[in-house]
């Protein structure tokens, strides 16, 4: 088990887990996933960690294939400038390996931003916090247990 599914177990949550063998040559662990499990790849989620001019650590959830719009994920956080986060720093923050953070579980609570191409979706797929384990879950529910604010902060 992990940080992500103990939560979502505690409280309850609506979600299904799906594992598959990760390879670790994948060049995109979310394409990766989407692939091996068999998904739209517009459904499963990759959550990346940026960093604001002041030092504060974000949580951005995008979809797999498109990229995150750092100038929109700023002005969704009311900050004036982002970048991504050292991958130290961000390993050290949520507690979790690089290609398996999950936006659920982190060790500390950091401002959540959800694409809001999830909010059409039943259900998204999001790393249940370990390379080849997914979690499916409503974006809603996840949003829910992230205090997530839902933006356009992806780009295709």
């Amino acid at each position: 088990m992990t940080p992500a599914l103990d939560l979502l177990k505690k409280v309850r949550a609506e979600h299904r887990i799906h594992s598959y063998e990760h390879d670790p040559k994948a060049a995109s662990y979310g394409l990766e996933a989407a692939e091996k499990l068999g998904l739209d790849p517009a459904q499963v989620f990759k959550t990346l960690l940026a960093s604001s001019e002041k030092g504060e650590l974000l949580v951005a959830v995008v979809p797999v294939v498109g990229s995150l719009d750092l100038k929109a994920l700023a002005h969704a956080a009311g900050v004036k400038k982002v970048e991504m986060a050292d991958p130290a720093a961000a390993q050290r923050s949520t507690g979790y390996l690089l290609g398996g953070i999950s936006p659920l579980g982190q060790k500390k609570r950091l401002r959540t931003f959800i694409d809001e191409t999830a909010q059409p979706f039943a259900t998204i797929f999001v790393s249940a916090g370990r390379r080849g384990l997914e979690v499916e879950l409503p974006a809603a529910v996840l949003a829910e247990h992230t205090q997530a604010k839902f933006a356009p902060i992806g780009r295709a």
